[in-house]
């Protein structure tokens, strides 16, 4: 036989052994590059689907909060008041985030006239191309610390891994490459084709190849059993359109939650005659000021002339007629913008004090000190205190 010629295997059970390993390590590598690739998206679009979905989330949140407790002021039903005692505690606490970025600021040095810097972009999620993914599995299947059964050889093939893992992680073909490279001089742990001991590593790597594709699989699953991996599933090849679709369901969602909160607070207490017998249209929804009757509040002619006022109708409304100097923000807006009020005691106006009632009431929860006004503009005209129009004319209620 020429030297040319291929080694023949005397050993049947080698030979099959050799075909079944190279066999059950081609499965293993590929399955692990997909798991890691896997891992790689899930983490990347649970990260933009937090900082961009968040908000909306915590803003549902308070939504229904606020609805179930306006439910139970009105009902006092003990379960009611149980589903909002409920709702509350699901609401999470919003992040300060003037003291999150103060606190940026007195870390690095900055002083306190030096603007403060954007936050980051969201990350761009990362997918290994294939060179990466053919670099990345033929360096795990020769630089595996179970290769080796020397203590100091598995812990250093370890932190070569990590490397590794890193480098794959953020798709970076070129770090793969550099660390091919390196490893290209490391000693191979597996005994020559012909040496006595293949036989018995042969079997002692199918059985942990064997083990390793079993777990593989387990992890595959898991990860795509998780609540970011099953949101991910829905659109693979376009999660940006995904995250669109659910910032459009969660908007759904919470102006259905203003819609019912405005129609609790503006239903009039039970009582005779018809809906807008009291010569206001009656196409608004009307409130009652009775509602909150717990609450800080105060009537329209002991208001002080220089508080701070804080009108929460809307805006058809405040062009009506006004208070000058008021800070106008809508009911349904509120929350979004609570960074927006000043730190002083605040008097709260609608038009009759309904409206009004359930913003003291939320804002008293966050700690603020806020009075409502009973009675609203109504009362306030009523009392003779100045208004104005957003368009010179006579002001009036509306």
């Amino acid at each position: 036989m020429s030297a040319q010629s291929p080694v023949r295997w005397t050993d049947p059970e080698q030979q099959e052994l050799e075909e079944r390993v190279a066999a059950a390590e081609l499965a293993w590598l590929s399955m692990d590059v997909d798991v890691q690739t896997l891992r790689v998206e899930i983490d990347n679009f649970a990260l933009i689907h937090h900082q961009l979905l968040g908000p909306l989330y915590a803003r549902l949140d308070e939504l229904e909060a606020l609805v179930a407790e306006a439910v139970a002021a009105r009902t006092g039903d003990p379960e009611d008041l149980r589903r909002a005692a409920e709702a509350r505690q699901r609401v999470e606490e919003l992040p300060d985030l003037d003291a999150l970025f103060d606190s940026v600021r007195e870390k690095s040095g900055e002083g306190e006239d030096e603007a403060v810097p954007p936050p980051p972009a969201a990350p761009a999620r990362v997918r290994p191309g294939k060179e990466a993914q053919r670099i990345y599995r033929e360096l795990v299947r020769r630089a595996h610390p179970d290769l080796t059964t020397d203590g100091a050889e598995q812990q250093r093939r370890a932190d070569f891994l990590v490397r590794v893992n890193e480098a794959y992680a953020y798709g970076d073909t070129a770090a793969l490459e550099s660390l091919a490279a390196e490893w290209s001089t490391a000693p191979e742990a597996a005994p020559a084709v012909d040496s006595p001991d293949r036989l018995g590593w042969l079997r002692r790597r199918l059985d942990w190849l064997t083990a390793k594709i079993a777990e593989t699989a387990t992890e595959q699953v898991r990860l795509e059993r998780t609540p970011m991996g099953q949101l991910l599933a829905l659109a693979p090849q376009d999660p940006d359109r995904l995250l669109e679709q659910l910032a459009e369901e969660l908007l759904a969602k919470a102006a259905a939650q203003q819609a019912e909160l405005e129609r609790l607070l503006g239903d009039r207490a039970p009582g005779p005659g018809p809906v807008g017998d009291n010569g206001t249209d009656p196409t608004r929804p009307q409130e009652s000021h009775t509602m909150f009757a717990q609450i800080p509040t105060t009537d329209a002619a002991s208001v002080p002339a220089d508080a701070a006022l804080l009108d929460v109708r809307e805006q058809d409304e405040w062009d009506a007629g006004h208070v000058d100097g008021a800070l106008h923000i809508p009911i349904g807006e509120v929350i979004a913008r609570i960074g927006e009020l000043p730190d002083e005691k605040l008097y709260v106006l609608c038009r009759v004090g309904g409206r009004s009632a359930q913003v003291v009431q939320y804002l008293v929860q966050q700690g603020r000190d806020a009075v409502n006004v009973d009675g609203g503009m109504y009362a306030w005209e009523g009392a003779g205190r100045p208004m104005v129009s957003s368009s010179g004319q006579a002001a009036f209620v509306l």
